[in-house]
């Protein structure tokens, strides 16, 4: 088995993210994949390994592997959540974490502010890393990829209903969206295509989340004219989200259905140049 096949990241402890840079314009970004805590900071959680890991997002980095740019978080969002505004990135209250009670006591503020600065460095590596690929190509599409728990009542539970639960949620809240329907529609249209166990797949915009992390925002706010950043939430039908166990063959299928997406937003892109 060749690395680009393993399915878990055995990322260095001390490492904070993993930058790819290749030639392409186009960049995909896994930052809730991670599941490291620093040691300082691990014996003050209350969460346990596996609660953890039930609400992050494990494998979203394997779906973008055939990207030149990637950019892949390593550390836990429980520690540094970098997909909310600095002053709600750590989770204080239990209500900024699906109800659970986080930390065993209010951290220090030494501690506090060395989270902070990761996501400080964070947005600033970014800034720099779009930068270079606005210069380059004149203009880019980020790839923002998350995931989402859809048996909140138990291993056994019911599903959520199909209604507010596709397979795929494309969040578009804070892109102008007139502005790069020419990028995104195609881009929809394709995913829709891709067949997975004889049946196409269950692609809808802004049902279960509607794109209002904060990478997605930075990234339109800052490149309002060249960037256009796609969070995209899958849902965990390739995963036991209480298990934490892979299905295999689903995260074969959507890894080949984001290689197959990235020639269409090349084009779209071109077309617009």
């Amino acid at each position: 088995m060749s690395p680009s096949d393993n399915f878990n990241l055995d990322p260095d402890p001390s490492d904070w993210w993993t930058a790819s840079r290749g030639a392409s314009a186009i960049v995909g970004t896994a930052i809730h994949n991670g599941h490291h805590v620093r040691n300082g900071l691990l014996e003050s959680m209350a969460l346990d390994n596996a609660e953890r890991l039930r609400e992050e997002d494990p494998f979203t980095e394997y779906f973008i592997r055939d990207l030149p740019n990637r950019i892949v978080f390593h550390r836990s969002r429980f520690e540094i959540d970098l997909n909310r505004a600095r002053d709600g990135a750590i989770y204080f209250k239990p209500e900024q974490a699906w109800g659970l009670a986080v930390w065993r006591e209010p951290l220090p503020e030494a501690a506090v502010a060395a989270s902070l600065h990761v996501h400080d460095a964070y947005y600033a590596m970014l800034d720099a890393y779009l930068r270079g690929l606005e210069q380059q190509y004149g203009a880019f599409v980020l790839l923002d990829m998350h995931s989402y728990n859809h048996r909140r009542d138990g291993a056994d539970g019911p599903e959520m209903a199909f209604e507010t639960a596709p397979q795929i949620n494309i969040g578009t809240s804070s892109m102008d969206r007139d502005h790069w329907a020419d990028v995104l529609d195609p881009f929809i249209a394709q995913l829709r295509r891709f067949e997975f166990r004889g049946r196409r797949m269950d692609v809808r915009e802004n049902i279960a989340f509607q794109g209002k992390g904060e990478q997605t925002r930075f990234v339109h706010e800052r490149f309002a004219e060249t960037g256009c950043a796609i969070a995209i939430e899958f849902k965990k039908f390739f995963m036991d989200e209480w298990t934490g166990e892979p299905d295999i063959e689903a995260l074969k299928a959507m890894r080949e259905m984001i290689r197959l997406s990235l020639p269409v937003l090349a084009d779209a892109l071109k077309a617009r140049s």
